[in-house]
C-alpha cells in the first residue's frame, strides 16, 4: 500500500470481517482504509478539536456512550441503560423509549454465548451480530450456548450465568495477547447443567420455545498481531490530540502502536487527520 493516505474526517467504529487474520478497515468518514497492511507502518492521528454526534450530527462538547451527545444519550433507546443491563428491559411494559428501535433490536432472536477474550465469559448479542461482537470483543474462541426471543430472556439467562462465570473481559489481558486455552464445548455442558433450573424457570413464565439450547460450532478467531505489549499504556485523545506510532497490530475495536494502544470505538464522532508516515 502507498505510504500517501492523508484523509481527515469522523471516526466510526472500525467494520470487521471474519477472515483468518480478522479483516480490519478503519473508518475515517466516508473513507475506508484497510488496516491488516498498514501493520509494521508508521501512523498518526491528529483530532481537530471537533466532536459531532454519530445520530443527529450536532456538535458536541463531550462524547456520551461512544458517539452520542447529550440530549441523544438522554433520549435514544439505543443509550438506554437497558442496553447494558437488558434483564432491565422495560418494553413490555410499554416505556420503551422508541418502541420501532425496540421492535427491531431487542425483540429479535438474539444468542447467549460464551467466549474466550481473556477467560472465561459470558455475553449476549443479537443473532445477526454473530461473529462481530465477538471480534470486537478480542475473543480467540467464542460458541452459541442458548437462542432465545428476545434480548430481555438472553439478559435474564445471562444473569443465571454470571453467578458462575465472568461477563467482563479483562481488556488488558486480551491486549497482551495473555489468553488461556478453554474447551468451550465442554465449558458449555458445564455452564448449561449449572444453570438448567434457572432455565427451566423462564421457560415455565416465557413459554418453552422462548429458549433452545443449542449445539452449534464455536468459531476461532487470530487477530493480526505482530508484538503484543509487556505493558498496556492508553492514548487518550482528549488529553492529547496527536497520537503517533507504529502500528503493531489490532485486536478488538484497539490500535496497538508501539507507543501505547488507542480504542478506537471510544473515540467515536471524533474528527481526525489520519496519516501513513514515513518509518
Amino acid at each position: 500500500m502507498s505510504n500517501s493516505i492523508d484523509l481527515t474526517g469522523r471516526l466510526r467504529k472500525m467494520p470487521v470481517e471474519a477472515a483468518e487474520p480478522v479483516a480490519y478497515q478503519l473508518a475515517i468518514g466516508d473513507d475506508r482504509v484497510p488496516l491488516n497492511e498498514l501493520v509494521g507502518k508508521r501512523i498518526r492521528f491528529d483530532f481537530e478539536g471537533v466532536i459531532r454526534c454519530i445520530h443527529c450530527d450536532r456538535t458536541t462538547k463531550k462524547s456520551f456512550n461512544q458517539g452520542y451527545c447529550y440530549p441523544c444519550f438522554r433520549k435514544l433507546a439505543a443509550c438506554d441503560s437497558c442496553i447494558m443491563s437488558p434483564e432491565k428491559c422495560h418494553f413490555h411494559l410499554g416505556t420503551c423509549r422508541e418502541p420501532e428501535w425496540g421492535e427491531t433490536h431487542c425483540m429479535v432472536e438474539h444468542v447467549v454465548y460464551l467466549a474466550n477474550s481473556s477467560g472465561l465469559k459470558v455475553g449476549i448479542t443479537r443473532g445477526s451480530q454473530v461473529p462481530t461482537r465477538w471480534i470486537d470483543q478480542g475473543a480467540v474462541d467464542a460458541i452459541p450456548m442458548l437462542r432465545v426471543s428476545s434480548r430481555y430472556l438472553a439478559g435474564l439467562a445471562e444473569v443465571a450465568c454470571k453467578s458462575h462465570v465472568a461477563d467482563r473481559t479483562n481488556w488488558r489481558a486480551m491486549l497482551k495477547g495473555d489468553v488461556p486455552e478453554l474447551d468451550l464445548h465442554a465449558e458449555r455442558s458445564r455452564m448449561l447443567s449449572l444453570i438448567a433450573g434457572d432455565l427451566e424457570s423462564l421457560r415455565a413464565t416465557h413459554g418453552e420455545d422462548s429458549i433452545r439450547e443449542v449445539d452449534e460450532q464455536g468459531l476461532g478467531l487470530s487477530y493480526p498481531v505482530e508484538v503484543w505489549p509487556s505493558k498496556v499504556k492508553t492514548h487518550n485523545l482528549d488529553k492529547n490530540p496527536e497520537v503517533e506510532g507504529v502500528l503493531e497490530g489490532v485486536k478488538g475495536q484497539y490500535l496497538i502502536l508501539d507507543t501505547g494502544v488507542i480504542n478506537i470505538r471510544k473515540f467515536t464522532g471524533y474528527e481526525v487527520r489520519f496519516r501513513v508516515m514515513d518509518n
